[in-house]
């Protein structure tokens, strides 16, 4: 290693004495830039909108009726347990900043960002999962810019959700325009 680069890094003995000074703190080290408390309720409002959104998904695969019906509940399946991967990645990683998933049922559908709309119309399935998805990929893309580089683990996670909720979206314009066809 060079001066250079050693000018920018502690030294291991420092690093030492200070993850040994606070251990119970587990994750959140001197190092970590982020508000935790802000982090872990900008957590927890994505965990509520991630659940709605397994809820919403499974509702409409299981209520997907009509000719072109089982494809598109196969996908409403498929998005459904994507969504409950991001629960359950958000859940973990807010255990580990020290804060509790907030999976409180009674005030779930009021801190998600989306919302829990039912239609028995398969393409109205559609559009309402959609909007879902337009909404989350906004949500996560203003995380990321507060997060910055404050706490990149955090952000890291929420990049790699957002690239599965722009999937999402695609997949569901895809299956928009194959209903208008048809």
């Amino acid at each position: 290693m060079t001066a250079q680069e050693s000018a920018f890094l502690t030294d291991v003995r420092t690093l030492r004495e200070r993850a040994r000074k606070h251990m119970e703190e587990g994750a959140v080290t001197p190092g970590y830039k982020a508000d935790a408390r802000t982090v872990i309720e900008m957590l927890n409002a994505a965990l509520a909108t991630e659940l709605v959104c397994v809820l919403r998904y499974r509702h409409h695969a299981y209520m997907a009726s009509g000719i072109h019906a089982t494809s598109v509940a196969g996908e409403f399946q498929e998005h459904a347990d994507e969504e409950q991967v991001h629960a359950d990645q958000i859940a973990r990683r807010i255990v580990q900043l020290g804060g509790e998933p907030d999976l409180n049922p009674d005030t779930l559908s009021a801190r998600s960002h989306s919302e829990y709309v039912s239609t028995r119309d398969l393409e109205g399935m559609i559009r309402e999962n959609l909007v879902a998805e337009r909404i989350a990929i906004d949500s996560y893309a203003e995380m990321i810019r507060y997060l910055a580089n404050d706490d990149p683990t955090t952000r890291r996670m929420l990049e790699e959700i957002l690239a599965v909720e722009e999937e999402h979206a695609d997949d569901l314009v895809s299956l928009l325009e194959g209903q208008s066809h048809r």
